[in-house]
């Protein structure tokens, strides 16, 4: 059974930082590329981060790009979101997910896994 389980959310002023984790078993984990999605209330679910397999790729959205920094660790089957410089507008659950494609992940639909999403609230 494929787990991804996501850890460190929590509430922050604005301008602090926060570091997420995705546990992930049950998958070859150096086989996936995995990313962060985020849904604010109202809001349609976006693309955070992504990295490859390796580690050797990775992608950002505008919005975060200069703040947030996504890493992995695939000894652990863990992959990390540093967040530093948060906004109140980085306010969401953000969600752990896996697929073998990059662009699965960048497009948010059709993945192969995700997890069941930690909050982040940033305060002014």
């Amino acid at each position: 059974q494929v787990q991804l389980v996501e850890s460190g959310g929590g509430l922050v002023q604005a301008g602090g930082s926060l570091r997420l984790s995705c546990a992930a078993s049950g998958v070859t984990f150096n086989s996936y590329a995995m990313g962060w999605l985020r849904q604010a209330p109202g809001n349609e679910r976006e693309f955070v981060a992504v990295i490859s397999w390796s580690g050797g790729i990775t992608y950002y959205a505008v919005s975060v790009k200069g703040r947030f920094t996504i890493s992995r660790d695939n000894g652990k089957n863990t992959v990390y979101l540093q967040m530093n410089n948060l906004k109140p507008e980085d306010t969401a659950v953000y969600y752990c997910a896996a697929d073998d494609r990059i662009q699965t992940v960048v497009a948010g639909t059709g993945l192969s896994y995700w997890g069941q999403g930690t909050q982040v609230t940033v305060s002014s």
